[in-house]
């Protein structure tokens, strides 16, 4: 099963695909609510590229590592990557004053489709209010 989330993001596309690639922009969005954090990203934005992010409780009772491969990059419309046995495509879409960023992944068997859903759209919400928040 696929799920899609999706935000609009009101900033130039150049903006947004940068903080989507950028380590330091991914440690400032990528958590699903305030007690988780990124505490490392690495990114190798080529196809065939590794990237990976240390995701952890503020309270440090807990982490995991979100790591993968990049299968295809068109730079300012689309990623795609494995990630385990599990593969997403994360789409940027222009408009005149705003990017439609769209994701969808394969479903994993371990928390429920509502869980998932609910957790990537809160990561991909926390990346819009990151962008529009470095605009001038």
């Amino acid at each position: 099963m696929k799920i899609t989330v999706e935000t609009t993001v009101a900033a130039p596309i150049v903006e947004v695909w940068r903080a989507y690639v950028t380590p330091e922009d991914i440690k400032a969005w990528n958590a699903a609510s305030d007690d988780w954090h990124t505490t490392a990203a690495s990114v190798d934005l080529r196809e065939g590229g590794a990237f990976s992010s240390r995701m952890e409780a503020k309270d440090g009772s807990m982490g995991f590592d979100f790591a993968g491969t990049y299968t295809r990059i068109v730079p300012h419309e689309r990623i795609e990557y494995d990630f385990g046995d599990r593969t997403a495509q994360v789409s940027f879409t222009p408009r005149p004053d705003s990017v439609t960023v769209r994701v969808t992944f394969d479903a994993e068997d371990t928390h429920s489709e509502e869980q998932q859903r609910a957790g990537w759209q809160a990561i991909l919400d926390n990346f819009a209010r990151h962008v529009e928040g470095k605009r001038p």
